[in-house]
């Protein structure tokens, strides 16, 4: 039997790919861009256990005949148009709601068709909408309030999700995530902005200056290799009491912590406050309250094994390794 991984050459998908594969899945990996050297490097220890295929998950009939080519009893369905500024989400609003929406509709009909023991739905903490007070705890039962094209098509996935498995008689999970880092997070065409992580790693290992004008502010980061253990965790449980899980570190982590421990991995590492070194009013849901793992811990005893620095010496060794310095 074969694992879908829909999105599979991208930055958390990428992650999700070679976890299975290590775990002893036979994946196969979609995505509307060829595997390149990047992927094919990341994923080498375990490549025969994955297949790429390339093709848009809008095009019915490829996605007819995955289900056709491919023995298809699970689905992990992460491809994704991250819109997360202002200008790209006017200018690509249409192109956003059909490949979050559409796209997503069009994978639950395969696993309908194909009548898959589970699908899984990689959401985002973005469904909860922006905080007013940013150290309020959000657990799955906390009300949503989406307000970006990308938020609103979030929560519209998971909800399509839950209601195709009600209805179609397979097992659904939404995965609200919060914030990744780590390997593979790089741009693509439906990735544009980069997280604090992989810039200030990036200049730290190219011994440039890092200008950051509030120390104070963070989020919820959680290391990627983390967010991929447990999405592994949810696709192969025998049972789900729940439709919906967060999943995060369930730290928050200001800008100050980040770069302390990145100073102290490259001790030549200078960091400058200066004011307005980003336009906020352009990058959209930065505010946002830290999520609760409790559900997942509760229902599956799953628990993160990376803290900062774990995951900050993981994601500079493997920068240095794939020499990946941008």
């Amino acid at each position: 039997m074969a694992t879908l991984v829909t999105g599979g050459t991208g930055f958390v998908a990428s992650n999700i790919v070679r976890e299975l594969a290590r775990t002893g899945h036979q994946v196969v990996c979609l995505d509307l861009n060829a595997a390149d050297q990047m992927v094919e490097d990341f994923v080498k220890e375990v490549s025969s256990n994955i297949t790429f295929v390339q093709g848009n998950i809008l095009d019915k009939e490829t996605l007819a005949r995955l289900g056709d080519e491919h023995p298809i009893n699970k689905i992990v369905h992460a491809a994704v148009y991250t819109a997360n500024r202002r200008d790209l989400e006017t200018q690509r609003s249409r192109e956003i709601v059909d490949i979050n929406v559409e796209g997503t509709a069009n994978l639950l009909d395969l696993a309908r068709m194909l009548d898959v023991d589970r699908f899984v739905y990689v959401s985002s903490g973005s469904a909860y909408g922006t905080a007013s007070l940013p150290d309020r705890t959000l657990n799955e039962d906390t009300p949503v309030a989406p307000h970006t094209l990308y938020a609103i098509t979030k929560y519209a996935s998971e909800l399509l999700t839950q209601r195709y498995g009600e209805l179609h008689g397979f097992s659904t999970a939404s995965i609200r995530l919060s914030t990744p880092y780590g390997p593979m997070e790089r741009t693509t065409g439906h990735r544009a902005v980069m997280s604090v992580f992989h810039d200030w790693t990036g200049q730290a290992i190219r011994g440039e200056d890092i200008h950051v004008d509030n120390l104070d502010e963070g989020r919820d980061y959680t290391y990627v290799s983390d967010i991929a253990d447990g999405i592994r965790t949810v696709l192969d449980a025998p049972s789900l009491p729940h439709h919906l899980y967060n999943l995060t570190a369930g730290g928050w982590l200001t800008y100050r912590t980040i770069l302390a421990q990145i100073q102290a991995s490259i001790p030549t590492t200078k960091v400058v406050e200066a004011a307005h070194t980003q336009d906020q009013s352009e990058v959209l849901d930065i505010f946002r309250g830290p999520l609760s793992g409790h559900r997942l811990y509760q229902d599956l005893k799953w628990t993160p094994k990376y803290d900062l620095r774990a995951g900050l010496e993981d994601y500079f060794r493997w920068r240095k390794e794939s020499g990946y310095s941008t």
